[in-house]
């Protein structure tokens, strides 16, 4: 049985290993604008690829946690899994074609849940596969159903709206928002309730993880950027982005700079929804969107 290489695997790997029994991929496209996640599955996909949809199976119904995407509980997340032919023994490969920034979100559920080490991201994603000559099929798969098993949840790599506003201001604390420059500044907000960000939160684009090609940064570079952002080993690291989505991406590639770091799980959509939560505009001089 093959293991993964680690949270992150490239195409030449998958390559050779996607028809592997153990394996599964998943594709986890989504966009707020049409065509979505799974018209652009239904156009083409990697082989042997089974679609999840980020609103319906890899998160709780809105209402049923903060933000505009909560948490799953691990008997939804379980049985989602579980009909899709995804077991315990299997190891699980998901991609988008957003750099990773949706993809990693199975992944941090997976580590949430227990199964640390189980799944991983694509490196590059739906993009790397093609220019790596991988071919898209319009074939759907049928997977046999499975057993999948939420361990009781972590609760140390998840904190809330009470938790941020205790530490933001706390001189050995980090907030970092990992949204682009435009919404950190209030330049623009698509879909929230207001426009702006955290106060105290440093400007740190979740896009700066990747190289031009839309790969991860090697991990020393990864390790430089996270610590002139000043999130270092050590002092307590918290992440958002809108809805606890994008941010799962900055954790992953956190961990492979061993700088431990937490979610803000309903992230700006669930502070920017309270009018007692103050929000602050405009450029951080010490992030990387001045």
């Amino acid at each position: 049985m093959p293991t993964l290489p680690g949270p992150i695997v490239t195409a030449a790997w998958l390559g050779q290993h996607a028809t592997h029994r153990p394996l599964r991929i998943v594709d986890l496209r989504w966009s707020l604008t049409p065509p979505s996640g799974r018209e652009r599955y239904h156009s083409g996909h990697l082989p042997g690829a089974i679609f999840l949809d980020l609103d319906a199976d890899l998160s709780a119904p809105r209402g049923m946690g903060p933000g505009r995407h909560p948490i799953p509980s691990g008997r939804l997340l379980a049985a989602v899994l579980s009909a899709r032919g995804i077991g315990d023994d299997h190891l699980v490969v998901a991609y988008d074609d957003a750099g990773g920034s949706i993809a990693a979100r199975l992944w941090w559920l997976f580590r949430h849940f227990g199964h640390d080490g189980s799944a991983a991201i694509l490196d590059g994603g739906l993009q790397a596969w093609v220019a790596a000559g991988g071919p898209l099929t319009l074939d759907l798969p049928a997977f046999a159903p499975a057993t999948w098993t939420a361990h009781p949840a972590r609760t140390d790599d998840v904190v809330d709206a009470d938790f941020v506003e205790g530490t933001r201001h706390a001189a050995h604390a980090v907030l970092l928002d990992v949204r682009a420059g435009e919404r950190y500044r209030g330049e623009l907000e698509p879909i929230d309730p207001r426009a702006g960000h955290i106060p105290g939160a440093r400007s740190a684009p979740w896009s700066g993880d990747l190289d031009d090609g839309g790969l991860l940064l090697p991990v020393e570079q990864l390790r430089q950027r996270y610590q002139r952002l000043g999130a270092v080993t050590g002092q307590p690291v918290v992440a958002y982005c809108g809805s606890g989505v994008t941010a799962t991406h900055s954790i992953l590639a956190m961990q492979l700079a061993e700088i431990p770091a937490r979610l803000y799980e309903g992230s700006w959509s669930d502070w920017s929804s309270d009018p007692g939560l103050p929000a602050a505009t405009g450029p951080d001089p010490r992030g990387e969107t001045p």
